[in-house]
């Protein structure tokens, strides 16, 4: 019960410390992040199906009232988009852009070029030829058909090895290591009014973060255009590495482009490995010790939450001059892939909006370091 008390006791201390009551966060008039922030960085969303269609009340309102940036968690992915050899759905990518010109919000177009979420006919494909046919025109049709109606495009996505070596994939193997080159060279052709940028998690990290930066200056080198680096953001509250970030901040700045924050989530949930990845197809063992919060979220776990949310805005903001966006991963903690990312049905509170939409301590602590505080 002392250290319960205790606990409760520290929490008020940092609630009161960034101008948090619980009088603020139950009736207070919510402060918008875009506001809040509008000379600093864009923020930004995840959209899913539901919300591009307006399906979502609540999520609408909030993301109108909160965002400036949104990025599709899967429409624009290969195998949705462009589901056969010569079959495109452009159906729901429309409506997110119609959305977004209708609400004046800028969208990160997500994603030409990925190992993952590939269309079922490319695991039928052996031949070079057909793959470079695949991948030029795929690159070519998707980035031409929304130019100028997009802000940017995430042209290649997560293609190093956690070494800073490139990642095994069929672009790799068949098209060879000047194949992100060439993605980001045709994507300047078909979308010149497009920002273009290279993503990736855990290039914070010293060895991955070399690799891209051997990804960048290659392309550079090439005379090809590259405007930005993101940054994902999946990171542990209680274990941001801070220091790694900053590095990455000012060594991606260096290099003449754009550095952002792209699918920011800070989980609060026991890790079943002894390292950090994000990989998609990555999977591990359910039990109770890793869903420790089913019933809720004890206050010891909300005050580290609310405390390295406040910790990675202020680094952020010390870099606004460098930093063009941050986007979370999703808009509230029910919608976040870390509830069924690595192990299905676990509960987690990565984000400042709750399951009900209600804006967490930690949302508060994240608006009060653009006081200054």
């Amino acid at each position: 019960m002392a250290k319960k008390l205790s606990r409760i006791r520290s929490f008020a201390v940092l609630m009161l410390a960034c101008g948090i009551t619980a009088k603020n966060v139950s009736a207070q008039a919510t402060p918008s992040l875009k506001e809040v922030f509008k000379n600093d960085f864009l923020i930004g969303t995840a959209m899913n199906t539901p919300q591009i269609e307006e399906k979502d009340a609540a999520a609408d309102a909030l993301i109108k009232q909160q965002f400036n940036a949104v990025t599709p968690e899967n429409i624009m992915k290969a195998e949705i988009i462009q589901p056969g050899w010569d079959k495109y759905n452009f159906d729901e990518a429309d409506k997110l852009v119609a959305y977004a010109q209708k609400n004046n919000i800028k969208v990160n177009a997500h994603t030409l070029i990925w190992h993952s979420q590939l269309p079922a006919f490319m695991r039928r494909i052996q031949s070079a030829d057909s793959v470079k046919k695949y991948f030029e025109n795929h690159i070519t049709t998707v980035a031409g058909r929304y130019d100028g109606k997009v802000y940017s495009w995430d042209v290649v996505n997560e293609a190093l090895n956690e070494d800073g070596t490139l990642r095994k994939s069929v672009f790799l193997d068949k098209l060879g290591d000047n194949y992100i080159v060439e993605a980001f060279r045709l994507a300047q052709k078909a979308a010149p009014h497009t920002k273009l940028y290279y993503n990736d998690y855990n290039i914070e990290q010293p060895k991955k973060r070399a690799g891209a930066i051997a990804i960048i200056k290659k392309i550079q080198a090439a005379g090809v255009r590259i405007d930005g680096v993101g940054i994902q953001g999946h990171w542990k509250a209680g274990s941001v590495p801070l220091k790694d970030i900053e590095e990455s901040i000012k060594t991606f700045s260096a290099l003449g482009i754009e550095v952002m924050f792209t699918e920011l989530d800070l989980t609060v949930l026991p890790n079943p490995w002894d390292n950090t990845t994000a990989e998609v197809s990555a999977t591990a063992k359910s039990s109770k010790e890793m869903n420790p919060y089913a019933a809720g979220l004890p206050d010891s776990a909300q005050q580290t939450l609310t405390q390295s949310y406040a910790d990675l805005f202020r680094l952020f903001r010390k870099y606004k001059k460098n930093i063009s966006r941050v986007t979370f991963w999703g808009v509230n903690d029910g919608q976040s892939w870390l509830n069924g990312w690595p192990i299905p049905g676990r509960t987690n509170y990565p984000l400042l909006f709750d399951r009900d939409f209600k804006p967490k301590p930690a949302f508060f602590s994240v608006i009060t370091t653009a006081k200054g505080q």
